[in-house]
């Protein structure tokens, strides 16, 4: 497997072949546990002007729509926080491709409608449901089991929601012996910054 997309990186010449193969990395990585891009790191602006961040899991990413889907529980304060301040990084590294990338991005927190709607359908049905179901916010003490499961059995509401983060820009970054190469998408375009 190494292999082949050692293969594939040393054919991607210009910064649209690159940009074409970042969308179907982050696509498989959707859909591969393994995938070391499954799991990145996103970034966000606190009330006090502070930053967090915090460790995500990739969803869906749309390359037709430029966009990238992260649930989580709509009492978390990544939500309140992005509800002030919608632009926000998601940093993703692979020590497999050598790549790093940075994706700027302009969050909705979508909380209702079809959408939303549809995916909780598919989410209720799997284990993590009981992130989204738990009467307990994300960062409050913890309560007693007992008191949990009678909380749980007695209200059973959805606290669901989907990041859906449309990508800005793309800052890529490749790590090589024989030489980094840098490019951005942004706006108008990809461009070399290092090739």
């Amino acid at each position: 497997m190494y292999g082949i997309h050692r293969t594939m990186k040393d054919q991607l010449h210009s910064p649209d072949e690159i940009g074409q193969q970042i969308w179907k990395e982050l696509a498989r990585a959707c859909v591969d546990r393994h995938h070391e891009w499954r799991t990145p790191v996103l970034a966000t602006t606190g009330p006090g002007g502070e930053v967090n961040a915090r460790t995500v899991v990739l969803r869906t990413a749309n390359a037709t729509s430029c966009v990238l889907e992260i649930y989580t529980d709509s009492r978390s304060a990544k939500v309140a926080e992005l509800a002030s301040h919608p632009n926000a990084m998601l940093v993703f590294w692979s020590t497999r491709l050598k790549w790093q990338l940075r994706v700027g991005a302009s969050i909705a927190v979508l909380t209702e409608g079809p959408h939303v709607q549809a995916v909780w359908q598919r989410v209720k049905l799997s284990a993590s449901a009981g992130d989204y179901l738990s009467t307990t916010p994300p960062g409050a003490a913890l309560q007693t089991n007992s008191d949990a499961l009678a909380a749980n059995a007695s209200e059973q509401r959805s606290y669901f929601s989907i990041l859906q983060a449309q990508v800005t820009e793309i800052d890529w970054l490749e790590l090589a012996r024989t030489g980094h190469r840098r490019a951005k998408l942004k706006g108008d375009g990809w461009r070399w910054l290092t090739p």
